[in-house]
């Protein structure tokens, strides 16, 4: 009998497997758009898959951290596999606008986004009017080609 209870505990262990912790509470994971986070799992990365990479990517830093980068609004799922093709996690990836410091300023149908810390500057946001974000890109490119 304890040998059989000892072998029921063995194997529930093992296909309990450890879990990552980005899936413990079961909550998605948040990350802001054009921003990226970092994602500490505890059991070897091999595969990372995402439902829509349009809204969210995912690269492997090393086997046990994750780069999860929001690329545009929405909602999708990230899987993670061990060399095995085991799944470790599979968790629902939420990607939010920046809210801390941002304002969007809308003229009539045109919208355009300031970054507000501490004083006010473009940013290029999904959603901005095209001529806003041509000036700023172009206006954030001069600037960069100006440093080098």
């Amino acid at each position: 009998m304890f040998r059989f209870a000892a072998i029921a505990l063995l194997l529930s262990a093992t296909l309990a497997g450890p879990m990552p912790a980005l899936a413990q509470d079961g909550a998605p994971i948040s990350v802001n758009v054009n921003m990226a986070r970092v994602l500490r799992i505890s059991a070897p990365a091999a595969t990372v898959i995402v439902g829509n990479p349009g809204i969210a990517d995912v690269t492997i830093q090393d086997p046990q951290t994750l780069i999860l980068t929001g690329r545009s609004y929405g909602q999708t799922n990230l899987i993670v596999l061990d060399s095995r093709g085991e799944p470790v996690a599979d968790t629902l990836v939420e990607v939010v606008q920046m809210s801390a410091g941002v304002m969007t300023v809308y003229q009539g149908q045109s919208r355009t986004t300031l970054a507000c810390a501490p004083v006010c500057q473009p940013v290029v946001m999904m959603g901005d009017d095209a001529g806003f974000s041509g000036q700023t890109l172009a206006s954030s490119q001069l600037v960069q080609s100006a440093a080098n």
